[in-house]
């Protein structure tokens, strides 16, 4: 009888041992599928100012590469990249910050850092993007992965040139996360949305 208690006792720990990675394994999948960076849908406020942003100035980004024209100065013009850490080196000018500015506020910048330094009297300088960052999409697509950025892109164009939609893709919402965002928002594919550089778009699965 106590024989027969105690193999009871061991069948009974080994069975808690045996299903215990089986629950940390099934806490884990759960966990990540609560915590996967959506913001929940956007609101209307906040679609406003994306699209303003898509038809303004765009403020240049890290690994962004800029073409610097200096009028009289071709030894100081030229093609130059913004770095991981968002500053850009020019002769003369030096290391600057570029990330964040428009290409406006970058021509002011090196004006003044060039007429400043004595360095030159009076110069005019041009700063425009020639290889934007590129977007980002990933989920129910053909060919999901990295493309280069190019003007008036928007939610559907991005799409198509990720080779369109799977069969298992949403009809009715996307989802992107825009530089400087924390997450993804949820957006109506029926509307005009558009993309930014350095966009990170996402086709989640319909529900059947």
């Amino acid at each position: 009888m106590r024989l027969h208690f105690m193999l009871r006792r061991m069948r009974f720990f080994a069975a808690k041992l045996t299903a215990a990675p089986i629950l940390v394994g099934l806490s884990l999948v759960i966990a990540g599928c609560g915590n996967n960076g959506d913001l929940g849908p956007i609101s209307p406020d906040q679609e406003k100012a994306i699209i303003a942003a898509a038809t303004e100035s765009p403020r240049l980004q890290a690994g962004e590469k800029i073409r610097v024209t200096v009028y009289g100065e071709s030894s100081l013009s030229g093609e130059y990249q913004i770095d991981p850490s968002g500053y850009v080196s020019l002769p003369l000018a030096g290391t600057i910050k570029a990330a964040g500015f428009t290409q406006g506020e970058l021509e002011e910048q090196l004006v003044k850092q060039l007429g400043n330094g004595g360095y030159l009297k009076n110069p005019k300088v041009t700063v425009s993007i020639i290889e934007f960052r590129p977007f980002y999409i990933l989920g129910e697509v053909e060919k999901p992965g990295a493309y280069p950025y190019v003007g008036g892109l928007n939610a559907l164009s991005a799409i198509a040139i990720a080779g369109g939609t799977t069969y298992r893709a949403s009809r009715s919402t996307i989802l992107i996360q825009h530089p400087g965002e924390a997450g993804l928002h949820e957006y109506d594919l029926k509307t005009s949305v558009p993309v930014l550089p350095g966009d990170i778009i996402r086709v989640p699965a319909r529900y059947f």
